[in-house]
């Protein structure tokens, strides 16, 4: 009997959530428990900022332009290397994923791939080097196990959720108290709500197993990703009324506009309307027109949904403790990407490379078996590093397609001396290319030529699709001149942009030159874009 695995991801997840990394509202013991006797990764950015190319990263242990998945349109390959399948054929772990996978569009009404078939068929799997699947998204549909419990066992409830989506495509009303968009009072009881019922999949899982079996087990939650709708019943937890705006708000409309003036014109278009963020949020979302309160109350909902989580954890780590496999199991927890929340007076995510979104929670406690101190690293760490140290765990080699490294232990972390972070619009009517990399304290983000085009994408689809993508296109068209460079030391916010300060330009050009000599090549031919998400 060796090490096991339990690997717990969030979603849309800001590293600041925790208490461990300075988050002072949401109370979240169990994570800060971890971080306190494991090791803390103060500087681990993402692969990409949203769903599909971050989730395809972390299963591959590849960078996006390696495994392809460059947007949440497209499909990862179902012969696409796994760190599930590498685990179970090399250290013999069983598998399992429960909760959210998204390698896959989840706009998928026929059921064309595998992964929003399984709840249909009654299948738990096995696929992608999962053993058994059990899956999740955002609400009750159908298309997948948690919803389907739902609408069998309390369908009375299936409608509390915020819909995301109407006949007429992509639903921008707002609830709650003060009319905040995709917020809802959620009448569902607590224990039917996917964060609970992912923890307890979870746990009648592990109680499948046998006590002298070794495992990798992925427990996803699709919280704190919008819709924000947690149970009704928790809303005391936190009080809007009670919040500051974020400490990366700047408070007023003048000063939200003449700082994202200061970046390329994108960043100021969306805030004023001009620039419809398609690939991150409801298209009919202008930010400029959010209240203050507004902005507290989607604070609010997300403290909640994330003290909701970390009490899930609390749960399935002490039935690993009951199991006898408490000091011989490495927890990993981490998110896919964060959120604007506020922060430039913007909210959801997008073609936006700052901390909010790039910046993620990362914690390893290994095995306390295992004898590894407790440590703060600050070196640069990625997603594509986790696929690598899982294998470390049972002392297997990496595998040759993993293009990451181990998670350093300690200190500065030696050989970790930057991550790079990419982006590419899905839509060919929007065209964005961003290129960036996160190393000594600075962050530097290269907009490469836009490559926009009017190609017929949008009459490809299934007519059914047709409402929810609108006309996915921009007049904000970038040269290649433009870009974003930041010193954290001096502005965390990253509120003044330094690419055109002459005193910057030497420290610029060398960061450019080091992300241009790291990023690998792109995938040839390049996977197509098949659903709108």
């Amino acid at each position: 009997m060796g090490r096991k695995i339990l690997f717990i991801t969030t979603d849309q997840m800001r590293y600041d959530s925790l208490g461990c990394n300075g988050g002072q509202v949401a109370r979240t013991p169990v994570a800060d428990g971890l971080a306190a006797t494991g090791i803390n990764y103060r500087r681990a950015n993402n692969q990409n900022v949203v769903c599909m190319p971050a989730r395809s990263s972390m299963i591959t242990g590849q960078y996006v332009r390696t495994h392809g998945v460059v947007a949440n349109g497209v499909p990862l390959p179902a012969d696409a290397p796994s760190a599930a399948a590498y685990l179970h054929e090399q250290a013999g772990y069983r598998t399992a994923l429960l909760g959210k996978a998204h390698f896959e569009p989840a706009f998928d009404a026929m059921g064309k791939w595998q992964e929003n078939r399984l709840a249909r068929e009654g299948s738990t799997g096995p696929y992608r080097g999962f053993e058994h699947m059990e899956l999740a998204m955002h609400g009750p549909q159908q298309a997948w196990h948690y919803g389907k419990w739902l609408h069998e066992n309390h369908p009375g409830y299936v409608t509390g959720f915020y819909q995301l989506f109407t006949a007429k495509g992509m639903n921008d009303e707002g609830g709650g108290d003060t009319g905040a968009p995709e917020v809802k009072f959620n009448p569902l009881p607590r224990e039917y709500y996917h964060t609970d019922w992912v923890a307890d999949r979870t746990i009648a899982y592990l109680d499948t197993l046998a006590a002298d079996e070794d495992w990798f087990v992925w427990m996803s939650f699709p919280d704190p990703h919008h819709p924000w709708d947690p149970p009704k019943s928790e809303l005391a937890r936190v009080r809007w009324q009670d919040l500051e705006l974020p400490a990366g708000h700047p408070g007023s409309v003048e000063k939200c506009t003449a700082i994202l003036a200061q970046k390329p014109a994108h960043w100021l278009a969306y805030y004023e309307g001009r620039y419809r963020n398609f690939e991150g949020g409801p298209v009919k979302f202008v930010p400029k027109l959010m209240t203050h309160d507004q902005v507290r109350e989607v604070n609010a909902m997300t403290h909640i949904q994330n003290e909701l989580i970390d009490e899930a954890c609390g749960r399935v780590i002490r039935r690993l403790g009951e199991r006898g496999w408490g000091d011989d199991t490495d927890i990993f927890f981490t998110t896919d990407h964060g959120e604007l929340q506020g922060d430039f007076g913007l909210l959801f995510k997008g073609p936006y490379h700052c901390d909010a979104l790039m910046r993620i929670p990362l914690i390893w406690r290994p095995a306390l078996s295992a004898g590894i101190a407790p440590a703060e690293v600050t070196a640069p760490v990625g997603q594509v590093d986790l696929a690598p140290t899982f294998c470390e765990v049972p002392g297997v080699p990496a595998a040759p397609w993993m293009q990451g490294a181990p998670l350093p232990k300690a200190g500065h972390g030696g050989g970790h001396e930057r991550m790079i972070t990419e982006w590419d619009s899905q839509f060919p009517g929007m065209g964005m290319h961003l290129r960036t990399i996160h190393r000594d304290g600075f962050t530097c983000t290269v907009y490469e030529p836009s490559t926009r085009t009017d190609t017929g994408f949008e009459a490809n689809l299934d007519p059914r699709l047709r409402p929810m993508v609108g006309n996915p296109r921009t007049d904000i068209l970038y040269d290649g001149s433009e870009g974003e460079l930041y010193d954290h030391a001096q502005d965390p916010h990253q509120w003044r942009n330094l690419w055109s300060d002459p005193a910057y330009a030497r420290l610029r050009a060398e960061l450019v030159d080091d992300l241009y000599a790291h990023l690998p090549p792109s995938r040839e031919p390049a996977l197509a874009v098949e659903a709108p998400t």
